[in-house]
């Protein structure tokens, strides 16, 4: 998973613009299509401030935001968060939703390439959740979270691993049977192992800290981090002083 020069500049796939744009309407909505997205929420935003030691007055860049769950939930906590994400439809969503909480978020639609060159060593975080593997190019992605940190910041990754078991959670389950989202979120080619992400974080500045599993757990009907990362993995990573 190296970086491939010739997508630096529009690491972007249309279709995914468009399979998310057309569910913008949804971002928010509890019972809708980014449910699971709500129901994680709670576990990586803990994940993220425990490793943080808190969140009140860091200034953190949200990469691939979308409506803005995420975002919104760190401004919360007293964070200067800024989002970027290429679907305009899930940005117009995340200002409004903002808008109507009263909470102080800034938007803008940007590759995470184009933001790194333009504010590069101006944030104390930078997240980028369940992103990755809807990019042509996740290690020019995982070069820009770092080249946007301070030295000394702290990145947060998530996404899913490339295993059978993921394909079965993930596709056969999640979409198909439980229909928790719709069919074609996820293509079982652009998951990610952590020895790929891994590589690309070898190549930048980034030392991985910490790499945890996250699993549903049914009866407590919650997301729990674990050590299991044969499907859903988060990892958190310090750029070098």
């Amino acid at each position: 998973m190296s970086v491939n020069n010739s997508t630096t500049a529009n690491n972007v796939d249309p279709k995914e613009i468009e399979k998310f744009s057309a569910m913008a309407e949804q971002w928010w909505d509890l019972e809708g299509d980014f449910k699971p997205l709500h129901m994680l929420n709670p576990t990586r935003l803990r994940y993220i401030e425990q490793g943080a030691e808190g969140l009140f007055a860091k200034s953190i860049a949200d990469i691939g935001c979308g409506g803005g769950i995420l975002s919104e939930s760190m401004a919360k906590k007293g964070a200067n968060v800024i989002g970027i994400d290429m679907a305009h439809a899930a940005l117009q969503i995340a200002k409004l939703h903002a808008l109507e909480t009263q909470t102080k978020v800034q938007y803008q639609k940007i590759t995470a390439e184009d933001f790194a060159s333009q504010h590069a060593g101006q944030f104390d975080l930078v997240t980028c959740m369940e992103m990755l593997e809807h990019v042509p190019d996740p290690a020019s992605i995982v070069q820009a979270c770092c080249d946007l940190l301070k030295p000394g910041g702290t990145v947060y990754f998530s996404t899913i691993n490339k295993t059978f078991k993921a394909y079965l959670m993930m596709i056969v389950g999640a979409e198909n049977l439980l229909k928790w989202v719709p069919k074609g979120t996820h293509e079982y080619e652009k998951f990610i192992r952590p020895s790929q992400l891994l590589t690309a974080i070898d190549s930048t500045t980034l030392n991985c800290e910490d790499l945890c599993g996250v699993e549903f757990n049914p009866l407590q009907s919650e997301f729990v981090i674990t050590k299991n990362v044969n499907v859903n993995y988060m990892l958190r990573c310090t750029k070098a002083l």
